[in-house]
This record gives structure tokens, sequence and C-alpha cells, in this order.
């Protein structure tokens, strides 16, 4: 990849969570999904960690490698020209050192950002020490800025999604942490599980960062979102699991010899699909 680009492709996608609109990212778990977000009009494209490691045969958290991950972030980087920010859950390592490492090899994929958790694998007692991950992040600017690309950090804490700790004290906490990530160097913060709109305001204005909501079911819609002042909102693996949804209903149809022919209804045309991916970047 060319680092002046990516340079550049890293100032666009920072300068979209100034506003004044919400940065809406359908993630996507490979290169036709992101040609799809892009086509749409899209100013970037986010991946989804649970989605790719699901379409290569692993469960979500921790579970895929780096080199598998990164494998198809640049698959995703080489056919798009908008910017892309990759999931790259809890950074694939545990030391600021592995975090430089992780870096330098999402650099060379084409992702110009990446997602960062806090926590490293399926209960609490992984949660990272606050001062452990303020330095991970840390160590992570330094790598893109040694290599030329000022990288976009979307530093995330799971407190809420989790339900880590004390219910009383999770919104104190959470505010704690992401203060802490974007003093550290973090572009935007995430805090993924809050759903109520009266405490994504109150967080909005709490955290002094441009801040990500996680869409999923019983959060306000992207257009209340962005009224409640949240710069960035995305859906994670909700999409793909979607689309896997209809295939479920699908090849259930066809188990019990029923008609699927209303169940494909809205789907892309085989000739569509095919010049979609014909007219990739390359």
């Amino acid at each position: 990849m060319n680092i002046q680009e990516q340079a550049k492709k890293a100032e666009a996608l920072r300068r979209l969570h100034q506003g004044p609109r919400i940065l809406v990212l359908p993630n996507a778990w490979d290169v036709a999904s992101a040609r799809i977000v892009e086509e749409l009009g899209f100013p970037a494209v986010a991946t989804t960690s649970g989605g790719v490691a699901n379409v290569l045969g692993y469960p979500d958290g921790q579970q895929i490698s780096r080199g598998e991950m990164l494998e198809m972030v640049s698959r995703i980087a080489q056919a798009v020209a908008v910017p892309v920010t990759a999931d790259l859950e809890a950074g694939y390592g545990t030391s600021p050192e592995d975090m430089q490492d992780t870096v330098k090899e999402m650099v060379a994929a084409g992702a110009v950002g990446l997602n960062l958790e806090d926590v490293t694998g399926s209960d609490e007692s992984t949660h990272v020490e606050v001062g452990l991950q303020t330095e991970k992040i840390k160590a992570m600017k330094e790598a893109g800025a040694s290599l030329g690309v000022p990288i976009v950090i979307n530093a995330r804490t799971d407190i809420y999604l989790m339900s880590i700790g004390p219910a009383e004290t999770r919104f104190e906490r959470t505010v704690e942490r992401l203060r802490a990530y974007r003093k550290a160097g973090a572009d935007c913060v995430f805090a993924p599980g809050v759903k109520d709109a009266e405490t994504i305001a109150k967080l909005a204005r709490a955290v002094e960062a441009p801040l990500n909501i996680l869409l999923m079911p019983g959060v306000p819609a992207p257009a209340e979102l962005q009224k409640l002042g949240v710069a960035r909102a995305s859906i994670g693996s909700g999409m793909m699991r979607a689309a896997l949804g209809t295939a479920r209903q699908i090849a259930k149809a066809l188990l019990e010899l029923r008609d699927h022919t209303p169940l494909m209804e809205g789907s892309i045309p085989y000739a569509e699909l095919n010049a979609l991916l014909e007219r990739r970047k390359h």
C-alpha cells in the first residue's frame, strides 16, 4: 500500500468523527459486503471481527489469529477506495510491544483505523487493567506515527456489554476508562451495550471525545443517536448475522420442500453482484 495515500485516508477517517453528521458503519465481513457498503455511498468501511471469524470457521472472541484476521482486512482494503477501519479485538497480544506489531501488520494490510477492546476473553476476569490498556493505545499510536500513518483508534470498554462490576458504578467506571483512553491517544471511544437514550446522552457529554455506540435491539436509531451527541454508530456482526438468518430460513424451506422464492425477495441479482465486484478499486 502507498503510505502517503494511507495517511490521507487516516486523516479523512478522523474527520468523519467530527460531525455534524453521525458516522454510521454497517460492518463488513468480506469483500462482497464491503463493496456493497462502499457502493451505497458510505464514506468508510469498518470490518467486524465476529463476522470475519465466523466465516473463517471460528467463534468470536479472540479465537482467530492476527494473520488470518488481517488477511481478510487486506482483501477488503484492496477492494475499496474508501478508508478501512479494522476490528482487531484486543490487539492479538498482551503487551504494548504486541500492539505495535499488530499496527505494523495492519498498516501493511491497508487499513488506517482499528477497534481495540479492553477484554481479552469471554468474562470479566480478562478485563485489562486501565494502566496497561492506556500503554497499549500509546504504543499503537507511536507505531502508526513511525510508519507515517496517523492511525485512527476506536478504544472500547466492555463494562456495559459484559456487565462488568456493580451496575450502580458502571457509568462512572466507563467514563473513567474512556477518558483515560482518549488521553492516551484514542480518536474515538466505544461503549457497546449502552442502550437507553438518557444514558447515551449523558455518556456523550461526559467522555469528552467522539462516542461510538453499538446498534443493537433497544438502541435508538442513528438519527436519534445523532441528536443525543453520538459521533459514530456501528452494527458489529449484526448485518452478517441477519444475512445468515436469511440463509437459514431459505435452507429450512428447502428442507421442508416449501417454496423458497418469497424468502429470496430483495436478494442482489447475479449479474449485479458480478458487476459490483468487477468495479473493485483495482
